[in-house]
C-alpha cells in the first residue's frame, strides 16, 4: 500500500529499554465514556493502553498511571473521578489497580512510595487540577517525583496518551524535561505515530483523508499538512461546523 515510505527515526519506545526495577510514570489516556450509573460505556481506550502497562509489569517495574476524564470546571467532583474506571482496569490487566484520590500531594506520594514491583497504581484526574491544562511546570515536577521520589534512578516517564499529545500539557510535554534520557513512547504512541507519517509520506493515490472531533483547532496543522497530500479531504464531527459557517451556513 506505501512507498518510499521514511522511517520514523529517534523513536525510542518501551522496546528500548528493560523496566526491571524501574518506577514507570505512564501518561494513558482513559477519557472513556461512562453512562449515569458510572459504568464505562466503551473501555476501547483503557484496552489500547494494555500493551505498553504489560510490557512494563512483564519487565518487572511498578506502574503509576495518570489521565484525565472529561471537562471538569471546578475542581474534583464525582462525575469525573478515575476511581470509576478501577474495576474494569483491574479485570483487564488481571490484577489489582491501587487508586490514589489525587494525583499529587501525600496520597498520591504515600501510594507511589510504597508501589512494589509488578503493582500499579491509578492516579486521580490530573485535570481537577487546573496547572494540567496550563502547562505548570511547578505541577509537573510534582508528578515526576511520584516516580523520581528517593531514587532518580529509577524513575521512568512513559508517553501513551495519543489522544492529548497535541496538547502542551504538564503530564504529557512539560513532566518530560525532569526524565533526562529516561523517557520514551508507549506502543500506542509509536504506532499512531508510525501510521501518521506512512500517510503524510507514502500513501498510494486516490487518498481519501477522514477527520472528526469537536474541535478543529485541534486539527489545523494536520489539514495543512493534508490538503496538498491528499485527493479528497471528508471532515465530520463537531469540527464540520466551522466548515459550514465559514462557506455562509
Amino acid at each position: 500500500m506505501y512507498k518510499n515510505v521514511p522511517l520514523v527515526l529517534h523513536m525510542m519506545t518501551v522496546d528500548n529499554y528493560n523496566f526491571s526495577g524501574k518506577k514507570a510514570l505512564v501518561r494513558v489516556d482513559f477519557n472513556v465514556p461512562l453512562d449515569a450509573n458510572f459504568s464505562i460505556t466503551d473501555d476501547t481506550r483503557i484496552k489500547a493502553a494494555l500493551p505498553t502497562i504489560n510490557k512494563l509489569l512483564k519487565d518487572g517495574a511498578s506502574v503509576i498511571l495518570m489521565s484525565h476524564l472529561g471537562r471538569p470546571k471546578e475542581g474534583p467532583s464525582e462525575k469525573y473521578s478515575l476511581k470509576h474506571i478501577v474495576p474494569q482496569l483491574s479485570s483487564l490487566l488481571g490484577r489489582p489497580v491501587i487508586f490514589a484520590k489525587d494525583c499529587i500531594g501525600s496520597s498520591a506520594e504515600k501510594a507511589a512510595l510504597g508501589l512494589k514491583p509488578g503493582e500499579v497504581l491509578l492516579l486521580e484526574n490530573l485535570r481537577f487540577h487546573k496547572e494540567e491544562e496550563k502547562g505548570d511546570e511547578g505541577f509537573a515536577k510534582k508528578l515526576a517525583e511520584l516516580s523520581l521520589g528517593n531514587s532518580p534512578e529509577n524513575g521512568f516517564y512513559v508517553n501513551d496518551a495519543f489522544g492529548t499529545a497535541h496538547r502542551a500539557h504538564a503530564s504529557t510535554a512539560v513532566i518530560a524535561k525532569f526524565f533526562s534520557g529516561k523517557k520514551c513512547f508507549g506502543y500506542l504512541m509509536s504506532s499512531e505515530l508510525t501510521s501518521a507519517d506512512r500517510l503524510l509520506h507514502g500513501a498510494e493515490h486516490p487518498f481519501t483523508a477522514i477527520l472528526g472531533g469537536a474541535k478543529v483547532s485541534d486539527k489545523i496543522l494536520i489539514l495543512e499538512q493534508l490538503i496538498a497530500k491528499a485527493d479528497n479531504i471528508i471532515i465530520g464531527g463537531g469540527m464540520a461546523f466551522t466548515f459550514i459557517k465559514a462557506r455562509g451556513g
